[in-house]
């Protein structure tokens, strides 16, 4: 259950980041409420996750994977360019990530 939860908190820290930049677009307090929202959705389900996690493990999976989803969606949603060595150092990212997730303890 807490590798559930730590995905849904990644995806929120991906929802979250790029609610940023949506919110400085906008400008308006109500715009600026959502990345508020999100980032105490956000931390309560990664300190969730961390009840049954190791710390060190959670966090890393959550930053990577995070890091990594916004890349991504900001290329498909706000036309950033990404160079071909940037994107193999996502792949590093990711192969860190799955090799964190398949030696973890718990």
């Amino acid at each position: 259950m807490a590798w559930l939860i730590l995905g849904i908190a990644v995806f929120t820290e991906i929802c979250w980041a790029l609610s940023l930049k949506w919110a400085a677009t906008l400008g308006s307090w109500q715009a600026s409420a959502v990345p508020i929202a999100l980032s105490f959705l956000n931390m309560g389900l990664l300190a969730l996750a961390m009840r049954d996690l190791p710390a060190g493990t959670a966090y890393a999976i959550w930053t990577g994977l995070g890091a990594v989803g916004v890349i991504i969606a900001g290329i498909f949603l706000f036309g950033d360019k990404v160079n071909p060595v940037q994107a193999g150092f996502m792949a590093m990212i990711v192969i860190g990530v799955a090799g964190t997730k398949l030696f973890a303890q718990a």
